[in-house]
């Protein structure tokens, strides 16, 4: 069965060469996982950058039972990865050149989300089996409009989180506040969670 794909252009113009890696690429994900749902690919080139030479960033959310695991290739921000678990971005000068290569910012991303995939497989099978309790943590900051927000855990950590993430359509329900239960995983800019589900009492939780 062919892959559901959706692939949407920003800040650029859409190329239908480049539609044809992407779905070329999608579709060997199902050789790590067979019960993908559904793939959506968004290639852009930020704003900040439209002036500065093209870099191209890569984002692809794949929808998986159980959840979504989400993909953010940034090739300007590439280094490494933060160890106090907050995303805190560097200002140092790279030794890799950003992607000027809109297929090699393809190809990278898709590395990237074969390897998310065949963790999550390995979990679903149960070769990584895990039976701690899920970690807690506040919605500290939320973008309605951009479909995102940030997670605070009890040692002041920041974790990102996507919409799709948020369990049973909460998302919109969410404000400053509410406290989640969620599950961690590693993404290219760090840590996010893959899982979010909402475990206070949304009439507690205080808007910012």
């Amino acid at each position: 069965m062919q892959l559901p794909i959706q692939i949407t252009f920003r800040n650029m113009d859409s190329s239908p060469a480049v539609e044809t890696r992407v779905r070329e690429e999608a579709e060997k994900l199902s050789e790590f996982y067979d019960s993908i749902m559904g793939c959506r690919v968004m290639v852009e080139i930020p704003h900040q950058h439209r002036q500065q030479g093209k870099r191209f960033h890569i984002r692809i959310d794949l929808t998986v039972p159980g959840g979504e695991i989400v993909v953010k290739h940034e090739p300007s921000l590439r280094g490494p990865i933060q160890r106090s678990g907050i995303q805190k971005r560097q200002k140092e000068q790279e030794v890799a050149a950003p992607h000027k290569d809109i297929y090699v910012a393809v190809r990278d991303a898709f590395k990237a989300a074969r390897r998310r995939l065949q963790d999550y497989a390995r979990k679903q099978s149960g070769a990584v089996k895990k039976h701690e309790p899920a970690p807690r943590a506040r919605v500290s900051r939320i973008f309605p409009e951009e479909g995102y927000g940030y997670l605070e855990t009890p040692d002041g950590s920041e974790i990102y989180f996507h919409r799709n993430s948020v369990l049973n359509d909460g998302f919109e329900k969410l404000v400053i506040g509410t406290e989640v239960s969620f599950v961690e995983e590693t993404g290219d800019k760090g840590p996010q969670a893959s899982t979010v589900k909402v475990i206070g009492r949304l009439r507690e939780a205080r808007r910012g």
